[in-house]
Formats: C-alpha cells, sequence, structure tokens
C-alpha cells in the first residue's frame, strides 16, 4: 500500500490527484474513530434504556434451564435415542454485588461492550474506508467483499461462544465445589466471565481471513500450514485451554472448531497461492 493515500485508479489518466500529508492522514483517521465511537457510543446507550431485558434474557440467559442450548441439547438427545442422557441444566446461584457501584458500573460496562459487538461491522467498515484509498485496483478486487466475511465471521464465534461454550463453562464453574466453601459468583467475575466466553471467539473465527492476507504477502504458504498440522492440534487445545474453563467436554468444544478452521484457512491459502502464480 503506498504511503501517500491517493486514488491510484486516476493515475494515467489525465486526471488531478491529490496527496495527503501525515498530518492530513490523522485527521483522516480521527475522523473515522470518532466516527466509530459515536456509533459503539450511541448503541450502549440505546442499551442501557432496555438493560432489564438485556441482562434478564441475555448476559443471565446461559444460567437458566429453559436456555435454547440447554434444550435443544436435550431434544438431540431424545432425537437419537439416547433418552435424557444428555440433558443438563445449570446448578441455581445467586449472583452478588459487593461494591457499592457495582450495578451501575457492569450496567455501563455490558452496553458498552455490547455496542462494541453490534457496532463491529460498521467499526470495520470504517475501517476499512480509511485504508482503500490507498490500495492498488488489484489489492482492492482481492478485498472486495471482505468487511462483510470478517463480520459474519465475527458475529459467529460470538454466536459459538455463547450458544456453545458458555452453557457448558457456566455448568461446570458453578457447579464446581471445594468442601467446605461455598460458591457464591460476584456479579462482575460472571460478567467478565461471559465476555471471555464470547468475544476472544469472535476473534478466533477471523483465522482464515488473517491467513488469507498472510498468504497474500508471502508470509503463509498451504505446504507449510499443512507440514504443521500436527502441531497445530496441540496448539488449538492450549489455546481452547487458556480460553475455556478446565473443563475437557469444554475445551473439545472449542478446539473441533478451531482445528476446523485451520484447515479452512489451508484451503485458503493454496487459493491465495494459485492467485499469485497467475498474476
Amino acid at each position: 500500500m503506498p504511503l501517500d493515500q491517493i486514488d491510484v485508479d486516476k493515475l494515467g489518466t489525465g486526471e488531478e490527484t491529490q496527496e495527503m500529508t501525515f498530518l492530513e492522514h490523522l485527521e483522516e483517521l480521527r475522523w473515522h474513530i470518532i466516527r466509530s465511537l459515536v456509533a459503539v457510543v450511541g448503541l450502549g446507550i440505546v442499551l442501557f434504556f432496555f438493560q432489564g431485558w438485556l441482562f434478564d434474557t441475555v448476559i443471565f440467559g446461559p444460567t437458566k434451564a429453559d436456555f435454547f442450548s440447554y434444550r435443544a441439547i436435550c431434544s438431540l438427545s431424545n432425537s437419537v435415542g439416547l433418552g435424557d442422557m444428555m440433558c443438563f441444566v445449570p446448578p441455581d446461584f445467586p449472583k452478588i454485588a459487593t461494591g457499592f457501584g457495582e450495578p451501575f458500573i457492569m450496567s455501563i460496562k455490558v452496553c458498552f461492550v455490547m455496542g462494541l459487538i453490534i457496532a463491529f461491522p460498521y467499526v470495520l467498515w470504517e475501517f476499512w474506508k480509511f485504508i482503500k484509498p490507498g490500495l492498488y485496483s488489484k489489492e482492492r478486487r482481492a478485498a472486495r467483499g471482505m468487511v462483510g466475511i470478517c463480520s459474519g465471521l465475527f458475529m459467529l464465534g460470538v454466536l459459538f461462544g455463547y450458544y456453545i461454550i458458555s452453557p457448558f463453562a457456566v455448568n461446570f464453574l458453578a457447579g464446581y465445589q471445594i468442601p467446605g466453601v461455598q460458591n457464591t459468583p460476584t456479579m462482575s467475575s460472571f460478567i467478565n466471565y461471559m465476555i471471555m466466553f464470547t468475544a476472544p471467539a469472535g476473534l478466533i473465527f477471523e483465522l482464515p481471513i488473517i491467513v488469507y492476507f498472510l498468504s497474500k504477502v508471502g508470509l503463509v504458504t498451504p505446504e507449510g500450514m499443512k507440514k504443521y498440522r500436527r502441531h497445530s492440534i496441540i496448539g488449538t487445545l492450549m489455546l481452547a485451554a487458556m480460553i475455556t474453563p478446565p473443563d475437557v467436554v469444554t475445551q473439545f468444544l472449542i478446539g473441533i472448531p478451531l482445528y476446523i478452521l485451520y484447515e479452512v484457512s489451508i484451503v485458503v491459502s493454496a487459493r491465495v497461492n494459485r492467485e499469485n502464480e497467475e498474476f
């Protein structure tokens, strides 16, 4: 990408182009950041007025027996002839606020994080608008539709973390007992864990996009990824262990999709490699 952000498509057409100075670049970037923040904060403010629904239905959803994932897993168990063998519900546990302003602070935090997740496609689009003028025509064509693909993968990862990782993690952590110790989770710790179960999963699902760009610049090849396939299995299990509770079932639930993403990334890298050879 050229250092000066100019419309390279107009080069050689006789049309006048105007280069941007470093300070103009910073000013342009500042406005993209401001518009992104306005979108995030605006959505956060709207969610704050619906915080009762947000907490009861979304945040505390995985702690309820009628949560979608529990019902779906139980229905699947019955449909394959296992009866209620796979059915489970989370233990009933209170969530307490120990700090004087903890409910208010947590409300602000949840609304901001949810606003960021919902506004992610728009934030990504603003970032794309900033870097697009500095790309060549071939680079623009190669990145066509990237905003939509990245947004879709991120949302898919967040939903996977919410509907798959969270129920198993909540069930394990809330049900884990040490003799003589009463497990009474605080509101802040529960919310922090819910964020950890969902947001990182959204970023992890961006792996094929990262591999795409690394393959474009020649840092990643399909042959190299195939060579280290066995190492990737260990790596995905280690990563799953870091972002999930010490529960084997939960770790495999995140580890298997991670490995599938790795295999998809090999296909993406091979396609990019073929395109590079054609050019």
